[in-house]
């Protein structure tokens, strides 16, 4: 290839990091253990500056816990700024509707005129960071109101009975290359499984449906989910079967066993980071 070809490249080529699973505050009463978590994470973040990526994924359990200590919070907080924050400029878009995509902040961070983004992050919540209480909010939900991460994929359900839930993507484009990011945080595993194999309940919104000039065809298609994916009793995980046969690729968080590489389930590929 040519440097002009190269070039056009570059310019259409996303350049994601993806992780899961970082239980941060895990053992912080642990004189030896409590900062593993922390050296991680920061070991995340670095390379993802180094490799000059064009946002960081996460799947979920970002906190071990779901109201975690206030020296978990500033710590975490703190590390994220230094690594969040800076002048490099974003090449990409976010051309979905943010109200919709982010609802408690209504816009992608980026796009805040406030504050200067560097490492856009999109991150969906786990097990063991849910939202909780009236408002229904979690910790990442700090972090989204300092402007540090983009948490999406909360799904507000209510009474005894099944729920239903919609799952819109956050629709992002660099140059030519459009891709549509879903995200589904942790939903009680017995619950989702009702869901799921009742028809009707779990709608999902495909990138152009509405919208004849854009074909289905141009998005790729990426999920984020946090669940059990290993049978620990009857109806208590969610099977490759329950997913949509068009979706490109699931990250899948909660399972620790680490299988990256993409397997293929029933036309689904699936990577496990662990």
């Amino acid at each position: 290839k040519n440097d002009d070809d190269e070039k056009k490249d570059a310019n259409n080529l996303f350049r994601i990091l993806i992780a899961t699973d970082n239980h941060l505050g895990a053992h912080e009463r642990d004189p030896i253990r409590k900062n593993d978590a922390f050296i991680a994470f920061r070991e995340i973040l670095e390379i993802a500056k180094r490799e000059k990526v064009d946002a960081l994924f996460l799947g979920g359990d970002v906190f071990d816990q779901n109201k975690p200590s206030r020296e978990t919070l500033v710590q975490a907080m703190d590390v994220l700024r230094e690594y969040v924050f800076g002048d490099d400029p974003i090449e990409f878009e976010v051309v979905s509707d943010q109200s919709i995509n982010f609802p408690n902040r209504g816009i992608v961070n980026f796009e805040d005129e406030n504050v200067n983004v560097a490492l856009p992050i999109f991150a969906i919540h786990g097990n063991h960071d849910d939202p909780s209480g009236q408002e229904n909010l979690s910790a990442l939900d700090i972090l989204s109101s300092c402007s540090l991460i983009n948490y999406f994929g909360k799904h507000a359900l209510s009474g005894s009975n099944t729920g239903a839930i919609e799952l819109k993507p956050v629709l992002l484009r660099k140059g030519e290359t459009k891709l549509a990011l879903y995200g589904l945080g942790w939903i009680r595993d017995q619950r989702l499984h009702q869901m799921m194999a009742s028809k009707g309940n779990v709608k999902w919104i495909r990138p152009g449906s509405s919208d004849e000039k854009t074909p289905l065809a141009n998005w790729f298609n990426l999920m984020l989910i946090h669940q059990n994916r290993v049978s620990h009793a009857p109806k208590n995980s969610i099977s490759e079967r329950h997913l949509p046969s068009w979706m490109d690729l699931v990250v899948w968080g909660h399972e620790h066993e680490c299988l990256i590489e993409p397997q293929l389930f029933d036309g689904v590929s699936v990577s496990q980071p662990g």
